[in-house]
């Protein structure tokens, strides 16, 4: 069966509506995307998490009425779609498709994120699966990518790590993976702790990590590695507590910075370590260094 696909460009605040008006006007399935690469991070309990710049894409009939599409979506909405797109479209496997475009990545030497579906890397690789969930945590990102890539030239050999803002347990999973004793992954989001939890069983590494809320962090702790990919007004407020985690030749791993936020962010936590040149990915920065 031949499909009539059809693409918006839209707003965080319009998409529900448009998304709505689709569907009552009969497509048969509706998708959102990323119009502007823009990162999601983890939402709190229970938000849809939604781009800026977002585009809408739905499926009808190939024998739809385009012109009584584009009437009815303007009623809908109050005015025409600007800047919408048509194109025809044979039929396929759809969930096969959105399964190719997620292939096994690969970061520094050793390490691969491999999605369920793939084949592992054979050899030496250090296979970490993990299917794509939400649109941060899987490794895409240039923020995650450079502290994988950290991780991967890293001796973690029997080290213990906390993983502050794990998200999807990316990170935590990998420095278990790559030879870490122990990680303690810590998110305000209960959600990204079960789903922390759950790749972790998945990779065969549960047993040697440990998932909580901040409030729960043990105060008197301190790790031979803390990596935290946040944000950096978060990474800022949060550098006391951080630097509390870290003890003497401890090591400190920061992402989720922009270039320009990077002299701000390495103000907080000097002079009490000693940073690394810094890691770069577009605009991202990461900042790496040791405890004095």
């Amino acid at each position: 069966m031949a499909w009539l696909q059809v693409h918006i460009p839209s707003t965080a605040s319009q998409a529900e509506a448009v998304e709505d008006a689709l569907l009552a006007l009969g497509a048969q399935a509706v998708t959102l995307a990323d119009a502007a690469d823009q990162p999601l991070f983890e939402p709190p309990l229970g938000a849809t998490p939604l781009w800026r710049e977002t585009i809408i894409s739905a499926l009808f009939d190939a024998d739809t009425d385009t012109d009584a599409l584009l009437t009815g979506l303007t009623a809908q909405l109050g005015e025409a779609p600007a800047d919408y797109r048509m194109e025809q479209l044979a039929d396929q496997a759809w969930e096969r498709a959105w399964m190719d475009d997620f292939k096994p990545m690969q970061f520094g030497e050793r390490l691969w994120i491999v999605p369920s579906w793939a084949e592992p890397i054979s050899g030496d690789a250090v296979n970490l699966r993990l299917d794509p969930g939400l649109a941060f945590g899987t490794g895409t990102h240039e923020t995650t990518a450079m502290c994988l890539r950290w991780l991967d030239g890293a001796d973690l050999t029997g080290k213990t790590v906390l993983d502050f803002g794990c998200g999807s347990g990316v990170l935590a999973i990998a420095a278990l993976l790559l030879g870490a004793e122990r990680v303690l992954a810590c998110d305000i989001d209960p959600q990204a702790l079960m789903a922390t939890r759950e790749n972790a069983a998945l990779n065969g590494v549960a047993h040697r990590l440990d998932a909580c809320l901040p409030g729960d962090l043990p105060t008197s702790a301190t790790f031979d590695l803390v990596i935290a990919n946040i944000l950096a007004g978060p990474l800022v407020e949060l550098a006391p507590q951080l630097l509390g985690f870290c003890g003497p030749g401890s090591e400190l791993v920061l992402s989720g910075i922009l270039a320009e936020q990077a002299d701000n962010v390495e103000a907080a936590y000097t002079p009490s370590i000693r940073f690394a040149a810094r890691g770069r990915d577009g605009d991202w920065v990461r900042l790496a260094g040791r405890h004095s």
